[in-house]
C-alpha cells in the first residue's frame, strides 16, 4: 500500500470517525458496597513475535487471559496483530475505522504505527483522568516517557517505559573464549584477534550477522556510526553516517571479516529465524541480542552444546571510547483510548492499566497462579523457570500481557536464579554503561514522508539508500573510499530537505529528544 493510498483511506476513517456514535459501557468500581458488573472492553496489541501467540486461533480463550479478567473484573475482547507486518495492520486499521477502544502502539503517540491518530483527534487526552484515577501510573511514570506520549502538550498514552534505555549486549560463548586463551575484547582490534581465534577452533560463524546490519551492528557501534542515528554538530543536526572517516573505517573492519570468513557470506540475507537458529545451534562465538534475554539464550545453546557457557561481555570501543548499541527510546509501548469511549468507562480503564503497577500485578505477570505455576515455601516464592520451547513461549506470553509497567527487566523473578542475578549484574554493571545517544522527533519530520529511502528503516535499521551502498562496499562492488559520494547522493535526494527541517527543529526545541552516548 503506498502512503498517498494509506492517508487517503486514513481521511476516510477519520470523517466516519467524526459522525460515529459514543459507547456507553461502565466498570468495575463499588458502589454501596456492592461490585458493578465487569468492565467490557476491546483493545488491539502486538503478538511481539511469540510463537505461541501467533498460532492462537482466539487469543481471549488463554488462561492468562481469564485470570488477568478475574483479577481485575474486566471482559477483554483482545485483537493480536503479528509484530512482523504490525505497523500495516495498524495502518489498515485506522484507514478502516475499525478501531478498539484501547489501541496499543510501538513506541510513542506519534511515531510510524500510530498513523497520524493522535494529531487527527481519533484518541482523547488522558490527563485529567489520570491526576484522578492513576496514582501509581502518576508515581512511577518517568517525565521522559510522557514526554513521548503527549502531543501539543496534553497525554494522549499511558506508556510502558524503560527506566535503563541501554538494553542490548554483546554476548560471547565464553567456554570458547577460554579456549583461545585470549581475554575478552575490549577494541576493535582486540575483537578481530578473538573473532579470528575462534575461527581457528573451529567455529562456523565466529560473529554472526543479520540483514539491514539489525542485531549485527557491534562494529558500527564502536565507530559512533550506526546509520539510523542523528547527532548535533556546529548546532546542526546530521547523520551519524557523515562521519566518512570513522564510517570508511567500520565498512574496512566489516570488509576484513567477511574476506576472513569471519562472518557467514551471506550475511546480507540471513533473516531473524536463521541468526536466532545458528546461534541456538552452537555455531556462533559472539554475537548481539537483548540482555534481559540471557537465561532463555543459555538455555536453549545447551539444549544443541550442553558445555557451552554464555556470557554478556563489554562491547569493544573505539577510537573515541564508544561502543555498545542503541539506546532505545523511553517509552516501548504505549496505549491510546479511543475519543468515542464514554467518561466513566474510560476512567475504568485507566484504572485498569494502574492495577498493574500494584504487588498483585507484579507476582501475576512475573509469576503466574499459585499453585499452579508457583508456590509459596515459607513466606519465599518457588517458581520453576520454564525451559521447553513451548514452556518459554507460553510463559513469555503473559508477561508481555503486563502492558504498563518499568519493562527494564522484571527483577522479583530474576532474583530467584543464578541466571537471573548474571543478567541483573550484567544489565547493571555492563550494559547500563555503554550504548549511542541520537536525536529523535516526535512528531516525526514531515520531510520523512517525501523521501522514504532516505529515512531510518527503523530506530535500528538504517536509510534504504545507505544500507545498499554499505552493503556493496562490504562485498567489494563498490570502493568504499567513494563514501562521500554516498553522502552528496544522499543530500541530492532530499537529504538537504531533511536536514534543514530537523536543525529547524531541533533549534526551536520543537518536539525534539537528544540523548548523549554512555561511556
Amino acid at each position: 500500500m503506498t502512503n498517498a493510498l494509506r492517508l487517503i483511506l486514513l481521511l476516510i476513517g477519520i470523517a466516519m470517525a467524526v459522525s460515529s456514535c459514543s459507547g456507553t459501557e461502565s466498570y468495575n468500581r463499588e458502589i454501596d458496597g456492592a461490585p458493578e458488573r465487569a468492565l467490557s472492553f476491546s483493545m488491539s496489541i502486538s503478538s511481539s513475535s511469540n510463537q505461541y501467540a501467533e498460532r492462537l486461533k482466539d487469543i481471549n480463550d488463554v488462561k492468562w487471559i481469564k485470570e488477568l479478567e478475574k483479577r481485575t473484573n474486566t471482559d477483554l475482547k483482545i485483537r493480536m496483530f503479528p509484530l512482523k507486518d504490525f505497523h500495516e495492520r495498524m495502518s489498515l486499521m485506522f484507514a478502516s475505522n475499525d478501531i478498539p477502544d484501547v489501541v496499543q502502539n510501538i513506541g510513542g503517540a506519534t511515531t510510524t504505527g500510530m498513523s497520524g491518530s493522535v494529531e487527527a483527534g481519533i484518541f482523547m487526552p488522558l490527563d485529567e483522568l489520570l491526576k484522578e484515577h492513576a496514582p501509581n501510573i502518576m508515581r512511577e511514570v518517568p517525565e521522559e516517557a510522557w514526554a513521548e506520549t503527549s502531543y501539543n502538550g496534553q497525554i494522549f498514552g499511558i506508556p510502558s517505559w524503560l527506566s535503563i534505555p541501554s538494553r542490548r549486549a554483546t554476548y560471547i560463548r565464553s567456554d570458547l573464549l577460554e579456549q583461545t586463551g585470549l581475554p575478552a575484547p575490549r577494541s576493535v582490534e582486540e575483537f578481530l584477534d578473538m573473532l579470528r581465534a575462534m575461527k581457528r577452533l573451529g567455529i562456523e560463524y565466529p560473529y554472526q550477522m543479520r540483514e539491514n546490519f539489525k542485531y549485527a551492528d557491534t562494529i558500527l557501534g564502536a565507530f559512533d556510526v550506526l546509520p539510523s542515528q542523528f547527532e548535533i554538530v556546529d548546532d546542526k543536526v546530521v547523520p551519524k553516517f557523515f562521519d566518512v572517516e570513522h564510517m570508511t573505517a567500520a565498512l574496512q573492519t566489516y570488509k576484513t571479516m567477511l574476506d576472513e570468513e569471519l562472518i557467514p557470506k551471506d550475511f546480507a540475507t540471513i533473516t531473524q529465524g536463521e541468526y536466532s537458529k545458528r546461534i541456538e545451534g552452537g555455531q556462533v562465538g559472539i554475537w548481539s541480542a537483548n540482555a534481559k534475554s540471557l537465561s532463555d539464550v543459555r538455555s536453549k545453546i545447551r539444549k544443541a552444546v550442553p558445555e557451552a557457557e554464555v556470557d554478556i561481555v563489554p562491547s569493544p570501543r573505539g577510537p573515541e571510547q564508544s561502543g555498545g548499541y542503541l539506546l532505545y527510546p523511553n517509552v516501548a509501548s504505549s496505549y491510546y483510548i479511543n475519543r468515542k469511549v464514554t467518561a466513566d468507562k474510560a476512567a475504568s480503564i485507566v484504572r485498569f492499566f494502574d492495577w498493574m503497577l500494584t504487588p498483585e500485578a507484579e507476582t501475576y505477570f512475573s509469576f503466574g497462579i499459585e499453585n499452579d505455576t508457583f508456590q509459596y515455601e515459607d513466606g519465599e516464592i518457588r517458581f520453576d523457570i520454564p525451559e521447553t520451547d513451548e514452556e518459554i513461549d507460553l510463559d513469555s506470553f503473559r508477561t508481555g500481557l503486563w502492558f504498563v509497567h518499568d519493562g527494564i527487566y522484571m527483577k522479583q523473578r530474576e532474583q530467584l536464579t543464578e541466571n537471573g542475578r548474571d543478567m541483573l549484574s550484567a544489565m547493571d554493571n555492563i550494559v547500563s554503561r555503554e550504548g549511542l545517544g541520537t536525536v529523535r522527533f516526535f512528531p516525526a519530520l514531515n520531510s520523512f514522508a517525501k523521501y522514504p529511502d532516505l529515512v531510518p528503516q527503523s530506530d535500528d535499521v538504517g536509510p534504504k539508500l545507505v544500507i545498499d551502498h554499505m552493503i556493496r562496499m562490504i562485498y567489494g562492488a563498490e570502493p568504499i573510499s567513494d563514501w562521500p559520494k554516498v553522502i552528496e547522493e544522499y543530500m541530492a535526494k532530499g537529504g538537504n530537505d531533511i536536514l534543514e527541517e530537523a536543525t529547524r527543529r531541533y533549534r526551536e526545541n520543537n518536539g525534539v529528544s537528544v540523548t548523549e552516548n554512555l561511556k
